[in-house]
């Protein structure tokens, strides 16, 4: 019983001295099956803001967007035990995030069909204090560069994100074709991803 308990205090005191930022994800993910929550906190600072910016481009909401990496993060430490990589930990968890996107994409089809007989119900997500501030520069990044679009460009675009209307309503509103519009949310979503590099650093 002793010599448990001093093996157990002997791997906390090496976890401790651990500098995690020096470990590759490969080692990270490894710790991780040993249940380090230490080492899933740092790949979570590694990578939640390049998830947050994947998601934000393609859902333009913030609460969704928030929600998605929350989602990602919490499946990686529930099958820690059973995951397998083919290809590296980036790819991996840019393709869960991508997943959840366009699961949540689908949500919305069904949720759009839905507010015709009743109203929609939306729960705010709250976001974790200790992200707050890095959130709040990014939104006000994504903002500036939305502002910065090409005027036709952006309308279009905050008709998409901003008011949830589809390729078709949106030719409609503007008397433009749907192929019109498609372009023009592919200029912004191309724009958008550039300008928002320097946040995935």
């Amino acid at each position: 019983m002793r010599m448990r308990c001093t093996v157990s205090l002997l791997l906390e005191a090496e976890a401790v001295q651990r500098n995690y930022s020096l470990y590759n994800d490969d080692e990270l993910l490894a710790f991780i099956r040993e249940n380090d929550e230490q080492a899933f906190h740092a790949l979570y600072k590694r990578y939640w803001k390049r998830l947050l910016v994947q998601a934000l481009i393609k859902l333009g909401s913030q609460e969704e967007a928030e929600e998605i990496v929350q989602t990602v993060f919490m499946n990686l430490w529930q099958r820690r035990l059973t995951i397998t990589l083919k290809h590296s930990f980036a790819t991996y968890i840019a393709a869960a995030a991508k997943y959840e996107i366009l699961a949540q994409l689908g949500r919305r089809k069904k949720e759009d069909a839905l507010k015709k007989e009743m109203n929609a119900v939306h729960t705010d997500v709250d976001l974790t204090t200790s992200h707050w501030l890095d959130y709040e520069q990014l939104r006000n990044e994504l903002e500036k560069n939305v502002s910065a679009l090409p005027e036709k460009c952006r309308l279009v675009f905050r008709l998409s994100r901003d008011k949830g209307l589809t390729e078709r309503q949106i030719a409609h509103t503007l008397h433009i074709s749907p192929k019109t519009v498609e372009a023009h949310i592919g200029k912004a979503l191309k724009l958008l991803r550039t300008s928002l590099q320097n946040f995935l650093s």
